[in-house]
């Protein structure tokens, strides 16, 4: 890839995911979908998929400071876990999810 498509590629990218954020400042039930749809891809097993999702939610929502101090993690921690390379543990995963799931006002169950 030549400089010209990486940089094509980059603004398509961050383009897609400011439309993304956009969306979900402005449509609650988007919201809703998006933070089930992180959750549901997490559980079924596609952890990647689940973080990439409840990453875009985070940012979108309430941003990773103020997820930080809500749940006593260092917002770099949370940035980390939530990266193509974290690892969260289950305690913090559940930490953070059920914060945002008050916030948005839902509860999510497993069946």
């Amino acid at each position: 890839m030549n400089g010209a498509e990486r940089r094509r590629e980059i603004a398509r990218t961050k383009s897609f995911k400011d439309l993304v954020q956009k969306h979900v400042k402005g449509d609650k039930k988007f919201a809703e979908a998006l933070l089930r749809e992180g959750v549901d891809a997490m559980l079924s097993g596609d952890v990647d998929t689940g973080k990439t999702i409840l990453r875009d939610y985070i940012k979108a929502t309430v941003g990773f400071e103020k997820l930080g101090e809500a749940t006593g993690a260092p917002s770099k921690s949370l940035i980390r876990m939530f990266g193509p390379r974290g690892n969260p543990q289950a305690k913090n995963l559940f930490n953070v999810i059920g914060y945002l799931q008050k916030r948005a006002g839902l509860e999510l169950h497993v069946s």
